[in-house]
Order: C-alpha cells, then structure tokens, then sequence
C-alpha cells in the first residue's frame, strides 16, 4: 500500500487481543509521537503507558472513579475491564508550558498529534489501535491519579494491540461539505 492510500485507509480498530508492541515495536511507536507538531519544540506531551499489571492498576483507577460518581455494581465490574480490551494503554496527557508565543490550545493539539502520529505508526508496524476518551479523560480522580493538574488535560487513552478483526477501512469522503473559500 502506497502513503497515499495508507492515510486515506485509516481506521481505528476497536477489538484488540495479544500480542501488543514488542520493546522495539513500542520505541518507534513513542519516537513516532514525539515527531508531532510542535510549536518552540515544548514537546507539550506526557505518555503515560499501561500493560500487564499497569492496565489493573488504571482499571482500579477507572473503578474508584466510578464509586466517586456513585455508580453501582455493574457500572465497576465494566469499569475495571475497560483497560484490559487491549494489550497496551497509552494515556496521553497534554503537558501545557506558558509560552508567550505557543498558546495552551496549540499545546493540547500538539498532544493530540502525537497520539495520531502513534496510532499511525502502530498501524505501520501491523498493529491496530484505537483513541478512546470517554468520561475518564476529564474526571477529576482519574486526572489527579495520573498526576495530571492545572492545564494539562488527558487528550486520549491510546489503546493498542493486535486487531482481533480485519477492520474496515475508511471510505473516501467527499470533501466538498466540509470545505468553504473565503
């Protein structure tokens, strides 16, 4: 596949199994992040990565969250789960810097690019991913747990392994109601 149909092909894949990024695997898919837009070059990111006993201990993280909210028995069981429908978590936290010149909203998208650029990658590398948010991103015991303060933000939980499907690829949109000229 060419680049030109590999980004116009890009797809999240939601089911995931083992094996996830092998050691080396996981350095380029980091080293792919860090090639993110980035104004001042702030490097306004902060990967922060769940496998094995990790993805327990951000389930546990998820359930005291939950208990915060008052949620019942059923609402924790799944929370616990959710980090474990892949091999890998990765949490990407905007690391916002004051900057004179590099505004916090550039900052935030800078994380977020970053997490583009990683899924892209684990893509490349034959692997699927898929950038889930959801609730946990902005509650406060999950934010305070990760040690995520102030402007910093959570842009995404980037979830990677194997795809346990062959997921279906985008299909090309037109661009035309989306696009306007000045």
């Amino acid at each position: 596949m060419n680049n030109i149909e590999f980004l116009l092909s890009r797809h999240s894949s939601p089911r995931l199994v083992a094996p996830g990024p092998d050691p080396q695997q996981l350095e380029t898919i980091l080293q792919a992040g860090l090639t993110a837009p980035d104004h001042a070059g702030l490097k306004p990111f902060e990967f922060i990565l769940a496998q094995d006993e990790g993805l327990a201990r951000l389930g546990a993280i998820y359930v005291e969250a939950a208990k915060a909210d008052g949620a019942d028995e059923e609402v924790l069981k799944r929370a616990a789960q959710l980090p474990l429908r892949a091999p890998l978590v990765i949490t990407v936290v905007a690391k916002v810097t004051e900057h004179p010149k590099v505004p916090s909203i550039e900052q935030h998208l800078s994380a977020g690019c970053a997490l583009m650029q990683m899924q892209q990658m684990a893509r490349a590398l034959g692997l699927g991913g898929i950038w889930r948010t959801g609730s946990y991103a902005t509650h406060p015991y999950v934010r305070e747990a990760l040690g995520v303060s102030g402007d910093d933000e959570i842009v995404g939980f980037l979830y990677l392994g194997t795809p346990a499907t062959d997921g279906a690829a985008k299909r090309t949109t037109d661009p035309q109601p989306y696009t306007r000229s000045l």
